[in-house]
């Protein structure tokens, strides 16, 4: 296979970040009912010598699982597809393969505000497959592309234009027309942008988000959400505006925004003030107004100089059914009934013993740290990331949880995950990234950590 390449190296030959991807080794469960997950594979070297543009920013799987986008800080895409045999196997595997790799964004320069523009991804959202190619945007700080992702193997020869050697022909020597052949060539993967959305935020973009209808996505960055065309670049509409007249008077910062999955109409966002509002595209052009409000009353309890600050919520994502949402502050992940406003129905502690390190974590801005959180295919768990390579699983019917590490030194294939205990005796580095890619029996996860 031939895949497109870039100048750089990529970040997948040179380890930025750990690509983790557990899967479950066999249909069978332990004694004690709980899955058992495995390590599969690492993607890249383990050398210590790592450069700040080959650490990987994000991870995105496609609506099947079979094709894996990462995004580095060097602006690049690296697409990693299923391989065929390790998935029509038993046990399956999720074992990937280097499909594509190419430049997404470069750096820029606002010459009108003095600003530099970094290069590096912050978000990547495929599109639903409606033909051969694949579909995806990928966006940094400012700019949101859309590139096509095909596959090339045959190629035509045989025009009227040269000879058989490859020599131009003088036209005037041209007495017949012979019909073009097509003839097989080996596996091309080629990567195009289709579409450029420039010039429409302010401030950094955040989050992007595909609508069901597969025609228009909105984009939020700090204080507003756009909704966009597919076909059209040089236009967009505001649909969410939260920036006041003065800006001494902002209280609140949008943090996430996604459309629900089904209903193409309606999206959430979330605010560092920890709410989630619902909105409905039906009742007004720009949505200064919301359908819904979620947020959970204040424990007196718990008050403190911190509340606000932990409260933030970091990630929104809706469940695949289009009927609870998740949400991540920086403490806990709490699951949501659209149905509901007033208090979240589940509650789940990620990293509860830090409550009592706040201030040390505020004196090092580690209480500012942001992290996601996603759904498996079913809905059934909830996955999010904590620190020292973390990441946390939990279970909703059994209300069991999961805490697994993905490290370089947990390398081996295959080794059987064990669950881990941690303290505040470890040196915190986060684990902010993850995407679950279960849309079948057997489960797999992708997830990133810094090394560091």
């Amino acid at each position: 296979m031939v895949v497109q390449k870039v100048g750089r190296q990529s970040s997948l030959t040179r380890l930025g970040s750990i690509l983790n991807t557990a899967v479950h080794p066999k249909r069978q469960q332990p004694s004690n009912g709980e899955v058992q997950w495995c390590f599969s594979q690492v993607k890249g070297t383990l050398d210590d010598d790592v450069t700040e543009a080959d650490i990987i920013s994000c991870v995105e799987f496609n609506s099947t699982g079979d094709l894996l986008a990462t995004g580095d800080k060097g602006g690049r895409v690296v697409i990693f597809q299923r391989d065929p045999q390790s998935k029509s196997s038993i046990p399956r595997r999720g074992e990937y393969n280097v499909y594509s790799t190419f430049q997404s964004h470069e750096p820029e320069f606002d010459y009108l505000k003095s600003l530099e523009i970094e290069e590096k991804i912050n978000k990547i959202r495929w599109l639903n497959r409606q033909n051969p190619a694949h579909f995806l945007l990928s966006t940094n700080d400012k700019t949101i592309k859309l590139w096509k992702v095909s596959e090339r193997d045959k190629r035509v020869e045989g025009y009227n234009t040269r000879e058989d050697s490859g020599q131009m022909r003088d036209p005037s020597s041209i007495t017949s027309l012979r019909v073009p052949v097509i003839k097989p060539m080996e596996l091309m993967v080629e990567a195009s942008p289709r579409r450029i959305f420039a010039n429409a935020h302010t401030y950094h973009i955040n989050s992007i988000s595909v609508n069901s209808d597969q025609a228009t996505y909105l984009s939020a960055d700090d204080l507003r959400i756009n909704l966009w065309n597919l076909e059209i670049t040089d236009q967009s509409f505001n649909i969410v505006d939260i920036k006041p007249t003065n800006m001494e008077e902002l209280t609140e910062v949008i943090t996430a925004a996604e459309f629900h999955p089904i209903d193409c109409n309606v999206f959430v966002y979330s605010s560092s003030k920890g709410t989630i509002r619902l909105c409905d595209m039906r009742e007004a052009a720009l949505c200064d107004k919301h359908a819904k409000m979620f947020e959970e009353p204040e424990d007196p309890t718990n008050r403190s100089f911190f509340s606000e600050i932990i409260s933030s919520i970091s990630d929104v994502k809706l469940s695949n059914s289009g009927r609870y949402m998740v949400s991540r502050d920086y403490l806990s992940v709490k699951v949501w009934d659209l149905r509901m406003e007033t208090k979240p129905t589940e509650s789940y502690a990620v990293h509860e013993y830090l409550r009592a390190k706040l201030c040390s974590l505020y004196e090092s801005d580690c209480i500012f740290d942001k992290f996601e959180c996603c759904w498996n295919g079913n809905d059934t768990a909830i996955m999010t990331g904590s620190y020292n390579n973390f990441f946390r699983m939990f279970d909703r019917t059994t209300k069991r949880d999961l805490t697994l590490e993905a490290s370089r030194e947990v390398a081996k294939p295959r080794t059987v995950l064990k669950p881990r205990k941690v303290g505040m005796g470890q040196v915190l580095t986060p684990f902010l990234e993850e995407d679950w890619g279960a849309r079948e029996a057997s489960d797999f996860v992708a997830a990133i950590c810094f090394v560091g």
